[in-house]
Formats: C-alpha cells, structure tokens, sequence
C-alpha cells in the first residue's frame, strides 16, 4: 500500500509538472506571437524578465492575476486563462490539493494546530521558514511555490460574504521560535491582528491543562456553500479528505471539546501580547 500511495504521490506530481511546463509553452507561444520580448512582456505585466523566464519554463508557478493580465495583454483569447485552475492546483504539495479545493469553498473554516502556527494564519517569513525545514530539503524554487501558495490561501479572509475561521492552537507553538527572534515577534504580531478580525476567533490551548480531547493530533474541519461538512487530517505527508459523517462528527465533538478546554479569545491575545512583551 505505501509503495502505491508513493507512486500515486509521483505520477499526481509528474502531472502537475507537465501541466506548468505546458501553461509556459503556451505563454511563450502568445509572447512571440505578440511581438514581445520577456522583458517587455516583464515591464507591462509588473515581472522581470528572469521572473517571465521562469513562467515559461514550467520552474515558477504564475500567479492567477499574472495569468489573467497576461492573457489580456498577449491578446490570448482566454487560453491563458482557461489553465488558470490547473495551474493554481499545481501550487501545492499533492497530499494538500483535495483540502486547498475544499478551503477555497468553505464558509466556515476551524483548524486545530499542534506542530506550526496554521498556514492560514502565517506570515510570509515564517512560512518560508517552515518550508526550509522540511525534510527531506526542499529546492529553492520549492519553497518559494510553497509560500505563494500558502499567501494565495490567505484571500479567504478577504472574502465576502465573510467566512467563520476558527483557530485552536497549542500553546507549544507561540513558545517556538521559528526562522529566529525577528520572524516569530512579526508572527505573533500578525497573530493579534488577526485575532481582531470580526469574523476570526483565535484560541491557545494552554500548557497547564489536565484535560484534553486532541491528543490524537491536528485537523481541519470544513462545511462549503453546499452544505458539506468535511474534516482533514494530516501527518508525516499523509493526507486524508473525511466525507464519511461519522467520522466527520467525531472531530466535530472533539474540536467542541477543544474550544471549551482552551483559552477564551480574548484570553489568548492577551497571552500573545504577555509573551510579546517578555520576548
């Protein structure tokens, strides 16, 4: 079975390759066809020139407002934009597609956290930092796909009507200084202003509780615009997307459970302003 999730995992992987290697061909066809070089096509679009390159090489993924500029700008005829969704699934890693899909259609979103601060709720610095410990190393250009993706994701809450996030976060992971002293005082930073948004709640499980009902490790709970309520659960790169409504309820009890064993939010920003000042 692993052998077969590991070739699985290849292949889907393989595919989202020759995905960005043909959006690139296809982008460098319209360029040429328009008359313009990479640097001119850069200057219009807002890029570089070694930035169109990348595009164009399948070794960068284009952003979808990249794509949708691109397209106007190349006279394209919607081709360009006809791949924007493959291409913005071929941002992330192949264990996360599935739940990055659902997510974008969530209208209410709750996230238990044990390992990191939730990659919704990272800044730029810290995911980068993150995405450079991984192990097996990620390439370069790796991470930087990684962290654009996790900053897409962030347009959610920029969203209206404005989804319901919730976040339950171990307080292990604010003691954790990731990517050193500059970056976890932007993260913890980020983390109240986050807090403060009217549509967000942000609780810290705290380190002196005798009770705890998530001790079998970090989830991710989901209902979409259709009334679906998923669940997603994530380890060691293995993923699983839960529809089953059994198993769903089951995290759903436990993440009530959560809720009222931690911190309240308003106690929680508070200790994250209390380490802050002692930081």
């Amino acid at each position: 079975m692993e052998e077969q999730r590991q070739q699985a995992d290849g292949q889907e992987q393989e595919a989202s390759t020759g995905i960005l290697h043909v959006f690139g061909r296809q982008l460098k066809l319209c360029r040429e066809r328009a008359g313009l070089d990479r640097a001119e096509l850069g200057s219009r679009a807002g890029y570089s020139a070694s930035t169109i390159a990348s595009f164009e090489q399948g070794r960068r993924i284009p952003p979808a407002k990249f794509i949708d500029n691109a397209d106007e700008l190349l006279d394209a005829g919607g081709l360009l934009k006809a791949g924007k969704e493959e291409v913005a699934r071929a941002q992330y890693p192949a264990f996360f597609r599935d739940a990055a899909r659902l997510e974008a259609q969530a209208v209410e979103l709750h996230v238990y956290g044990t390992r990191a601060v939730p990659g919704l709720l990272q800044t730029e610095e810290y995911a980068r930092a993150v995405c450079a410990m991984w192990r097996p190393l990620l390439d370069a250009e790796v991470i930087e796909q990684r962290v654009t993706a996790r900053m897409a994701r962030k347009g959610i809450f920029a969203r209206r009507p404005a989804p319901h996030l919730t976040f339950v976060i171990e307080e292990a992971v604010l003691h954790r200084p990731l990517g050193g002293e500059a970056v976890w005082r932007g993260q913890m930073e980020h983390l109240l202003l986050a807090g403060e948004q009217r549509n967000v709640e942000i609780q810290v499980m705290p380190l002196s509780r005798k009770e705890h009902a998530g001790l079998a490790g970090p989830f991710t709970l989901m209902e979409t615009k259709d009334e679906r309520r998923i669940a997603y659960t994530e380890v060691q790169g293995d993923s699983h997307v839960h529809t089953e409504r059994g198993k769903v309820r089951e995290l759903e009890t436990a993440y009530g459970s959560l809720r009222a064993q931690a911190l309240t939010p308003a106690e929680s920003l508070s200790l994250i302003e209390k380490l802050l000042g002692e930081g």
